[in-house]
């Protein structure tokens, strides 16, 4: 059974007329160009009725004051999807759905209201607050000249698959202090679930396993390291394994793409690729022009209205999620910033806002920049293996940036590890 709401009764009530059908935010026709989606979207009012995945509704925010509105007010609009999503309650979403996989509820801060929320919140912000900021940044270079090793000698590779996304992926993984083999478990599962496929659900419990090994490690054999003040802080093995997802899915994929991004964005914007190559603009401003652009978690952060509720003069009922969609948002005309004054304007919502807002930003930002720049320090004579407008991009519901990035370069052997 499908879960597909009336048109003619679609549960949005505003100024603007509804649109005769859901717009579907996946499929080849949105991947090609997401923003004309948004702007279509955005010309019939700040909240939309969308399909969000086949067969899933609800309602997608597309202008900045509606995204927080949503965001700020946590009493109004709650996280838990268990009593609030009336089609999940049903039944009626297929249990294989990609979108399922991305919005089930789960026994982590994410997902959670109230006390519980600020319980498990807690516990993951005194976690990170242990990390060692310096340490990280060596532990940053030494996977950075690694992978750059495995390939400088070629003259050319793919930066997504040998480069950008790894990094991000091995940098978490040394945080929970994971045996490599069951690392490198973690990280293929991570990678399959937020590509949102059609093996999301096998690859998602294969990952809640992994997880649950590596909890049973480390209650055994504590360390230094995130999993064991996880631990300390008192959370159940299912917290700990959702939150260990949570962690890993909210630091990896999203920072592997916002790396990407910003390498393609360097080797063809005139913007920046001479000015950064030459120290005048730094890597820190491409880096944020992604971010508003370009944001890696394109569209998520699904809420329920406690009753139905006004949004920016729509009415929204209860019952259906609504995503937050930070692409809309930081593109929204309303807040639209000239692209030479964003250099240090952090205004956008790539990184979310309210109580359930990234809990460590810099240090996502600081993998980044460190990942930019050591590829530049190497490699500085990098450029794309094809033309700028045939670099392909991922599916971009809930995660976006380059799905390949060839390149060419002399080889090289400098800065080479022995």
């Amino acid at each position: 059974m499908t879960f597909r709401p009336d048109a003619a009764r679609c549960p949005v009530r505003g100024h603007t007329p509804p649109l005769l059908r859901p717009l579907p935010i996946h499929g080849p026709a949105f991947d090609a160009d997401p923003e004309a989606t948004y702007r279509r979207l955005r010309a019939h009012g700040p909240v939309v009725w969308v399909e969000i995945s086949p067969g899933v509704f609800g309602y997608l925010a597309v202008t900045y004051a509606a995204c927080l509105h949503l965001l700020r007010n946590p009493e109004r609009f709650r996280k838990d999807p268990t009593g609030n999503w009336e089609a999940l309650g049903a039944g009626v979403i297929p249990a294989d759905s990609p979108a399922l996989q991305m919005m089930m509820p789960r026994d982590n801060a994410l997902w959670k209201d109230g006390e519980e929320h600020r319980r498990l919140r807690e516990a993951i912000t005194t976690a990170l607050s242990r990390v060692d900021t310096r340490a990280l940044a060596g532990t940053v270079t030494r996977i950075a000249d690694q992978l750059i090793d495995a390939f400088c000698e070629t003259g050319k590779a793919d930066l997504v698959a040998s480069y950008t996304d790894p990094l991000p992926m091995l940098t978490v993984t040394s945080l929970f202090g994971s045996p490599p083999q069951l690392s490198e478990k973690i990280v293929h599962y991570v990678t399959r679930v937020f590509a949102a496929g059609s093996d999301a659900a096998q690859a998602n419990a294969a990952l809640e396993s992994a997880c649950l090994e590596l909890v049973g490690l480390k209650r055994h054999r504590p360390g230094r390291d995130l999993v064991t003040y996880l631990i300390e802080a008192g959370l159940t093995d299912e917290e700990l394994v959702q939150t260990i997802l949570l962690i890993k899915g909210a630091a990896a994929p999203p920072t592997a793409k916002h790396t990407a991004a910003a390498i393609q964005l360097i080797l063809t914007s005139e913007r920046f690729a001479g000015n950064v190559h030459t120290g005048v603009t730094p890597v820190s401003a491409a880096l944020e022009e992604v971010l508003w652009t370009r944001p890696p978690a394109p569209n998520y952060h699904p809420v329920f209205a406690q009753g139905p509720q006004q949004v920016e003069g729509v009415t929204v009922q209860p019952g259906h999620p609504i995503l937050v969609s930070y692409a809309a948002a930081n593109t929204d005309p309303a807040v639209a910033v000239p692209g030479a004054e964003r250099a240090g304007n952090r205004g956008h919502l790539a990184f979310s806002a309210g109580p359930h807002a990234c809990p460590a930003p810099d240090l996502a930002r600081g993998i980044s920049s460190i990942a930019v720049e050591r590829l530049l320090d190497r490699l500085p004579d990098l450029r794309l293996a094809i033309p700028a407008h045939e670099v392909p991009a991922l599916p971009g519901t809930f995660l976006a940036g380059p799905a390949a990035l060839p390149v060419h370069f002399h080889p090289s052997t400098t800065g080479k590890q022995p």
